[in-house]
């Protein structure tokens, strides 16, 4: 009776409807929202209507553009700055070390003189040897990162003058010697390569451009006259920024001429060193400890802000593929190539022009400055002169624009042309001591120098930047031979300080009329189309797993990483070298059977 009973109730429970459990009918109600999900899915994902792609593209370029700019900016601005603080420094140190008071009050044993000879010894001499070891450092480091360690040691030179010391001064001064020739061709290099980028960006729809290819011939160089010209407008000014201490802090310190000129009988071209006679006592009393430390505190944080500008606003010059390509040819071969690329004719025969680049500027800021300008009008208006000659530096190379228009020699000619003049008229000009009057036509040639001086300087790296603009693998190693041989001429220039004044004017127009005709010499051959020889660049091979980017030529490959194509490639070269030597064989068989 149970058993029936029971299964009677289950058959009744089986009559019954039976409730769907919960997720059945979340699965039901959710239908709808899932094919709804999907198409706004596909809607968001799928092509947009109003996404115009060649727009954002043209944007992204747009943005890349206005980041070289900033880039040719910043390292202009940070070259300036790192300028303006050492040139500022080194002229209040060297009158402070000048003053026999000065000297013997605050460092009677310690032979400032001394000190003083050994550190601008280090500063002129150090430089000779940079042509061994610059392009090793620019390639190590980078183009970027290079300026940045440069402007570090300018930095260190600023914080060594705390604690005046022979172990601070000297081997700061030879570090400055060590990073002179570095920072340079870097500098070079990098306003160089922006305009390179800068035509990409343009021209980012070209093939060769898309394609990483050399560059047409004379496609950037639109944009290196305008970059360099840029440049040195924003350079020449540490002219006068540097003579900020001198004006408004040592200015009030300085002797009148009376005193400062009480010895000297002759200036310009009838003397024989800087000035003859010349007062070892040219401050009539002695700056404040604090208030010197308080100047160097300043130039010390302008020589901190250049270091930021280098790092945070300035971009790489090459791509991070391009970098490592760089550096893979070989340290061996990356120090040797220098010295190869001086069998270019170009080069060689524009070396007279580096050399006087050199011996020029120096001779303005050192010999006319001193020789002329302080000799006659005492030394409160040795600040007016150095400020005239920077911004008519600044000014005036906004001229080197004119070579969007006119051949690239106008610089070069025109800027040495006015030099030729000045010397002519420096070489018999010699105003007597203590002649305020003479201060007008003395300014006038500061103004005219400065015009020689930007011509010549935006000339030569716009020239350099022209000759090898398709060439981006062989900048930092042209532009480390120019920085070099100006090198060698500033330490002629040290060594010629006692010479007489008309052995040294004539030194430099002897220079400057062999540049103009070495000049006209390498433009005459490249008209006539005579070939120039270029040292090979190995290439790169990386020794290195893990880093792989797609090219047409895979420059990561080792020799040990050859690929199929390669080989086959390999093979058919000596397939068809056999068949060459043995048709030469079988026509050599014929002619002695038919003779």
């Amino acid at each position: 009776m149970m058993d029936a009973s029971d299964q009677e109730e289950l058959v009744g429970d089986a009559d019954q409807p039976v409730a769907p459990p919960n997720g059945v009918i979340n699965e039901l109600l959710n239908v709808g929202q899932e094919g709804n999900m999907q198409g706004q899915m596909e809607e968001f994902l799928g092509p947009q209507a109003e996404y115009n792609e060649e727009e954002e593209e043209r944007k992204y370029y747009r943005r890349k553009r206005l980041g070289v700019i900033k880039n040719v900016l910043a390292a202009s601005v940070g070259a300036t700055i790192v300028y303006s603080v050492y040139m500022g420094l080194l002229q209040m140190q060297l009158i402070l070390h000048y003053d026999m008071t000065y000297r013997e009050v605050k460092y009677s044993n310690l032979g400032l003189e001394d000190i003083d000879r050994k550190m601008l010894m280090g500063i002129n001499v150090t430089p000779i040897i940079g042509l061994l070891y610059t392009p090793v450092l620019i390639r190590f480091l980078g183009t970027k990162w290079m300026m940045f360690l440069a402007s570090g040691i300018y930095a260190l030179f600023v914080s060594t003058n705390y604690w005046e010391r022979y172990y601070t001064l000297v081997p700061s001064a030879v570090a400055i010697g060590v990073a002179i020739v570095p920072l340079w061709a870097s500098l070079g290099n990098y306003i160089t390569r922006m305009a390179q980028q800068y035509y990409e960006y343009v021209n980012y729809k070209e093939e060769h451009v898309q394609e990483q290819k050399k560059l047409p011939k004379g496609a950037c160089h639109n944009y290196i006259i305008v970059f360099q010209s840029v440049f040195y407008i924003i350079f020449h000014l540490s002219f006068v920024f540097a003579e900020f201490p001198m004006r408004f802090v040592l200015h009030d310190y300085l002797h009148e001429n009376p005193h400062i000129l009480f010895n000297v009988h002759s200036c310009g071209a009838n003397i024989s060193g800087v000035i003859p006679g010349f007062n070892t006592t040219v401050l009539t009393n002695l700056p404040r400890s604090m208030l010197l430390i308080q100047v160097e505190s300043v130039l010390m944080g302008f020589a901190f802000l250049a270091m930021i500008i280098f790092l945070v606003l300035c971009g790489a010059a090459y791509r991070p593929t391009e970098e490592i390509d760089l550096r893979s040819i070989g340290w061996g071969n990356i120090f040797q190539l220098p010295f190869k690329h001086l069998r270019d004719y170009r080069l060689r025969l524009l070396c007279p022009f580096f050399i006087y680049s050199g011996f020029e500027m120096l001779f303005a800021v050192t010999g006319f400055s001193l020789s002329y300008g302080v000799c006659a009008l005492g030394l409160k208006k040795l600040w007016l002169l150095i400020v005239v000659y920077g911004l008519s530096c600044s000014v005036f190379s906004s001229l080197s624009l004119c070579l969007l228009r006119l051949p690239r020699w106008v610089c070069l000619v025109g800027g040495a042309a006015v030099h030729a003049v000045l010397l002519v008229v420096l070489l018999a000009f010699s105003p007597p001591p203590k002649s305020p009057e003479y201060l007008g036509p003395l300014l006038v040639i500061s103004v005219l120098w400065g015009l020689g001086t930007a011509l010549n300087k935006t000339g030569v790296s716009t020239l350099l930047g022209m000759l090898y603009a398709e060439e981006k693998e062989r900048l930092d190693f042209v532009y480390t031979i120019y920085h070099w041989w100006q090198a060698i001429a500033i330490f002629i220039v040290y060594l010629w300080s006692n010479l007489p004044m008309r052995a040294k004017l004539s030194i430099l127009l002897a220079t400057l009329l062999l540049a103009c005709y070495c000049y006209w010499v390498m433009e005459r051959r490249l008209a006539m189309k005579v070939p120039f020889r270029l040292p090979r660049i190995p290439r790169p091979r990386h020794k290195v797993k893990g880093y792989r980017y797609l090219e047409e030529d895979n420059s990561d490959e080792s020799d040990s990483e050859k690929s199929e194509e390669d080989d086959e490639e390999e093979d058919e070269e000596h397939e068809r070298r056999h068949r060459r030597e043995d048709h030469v064989k079988e026509g050599v068989r014929e002619e002695r059977e038919g003779g």
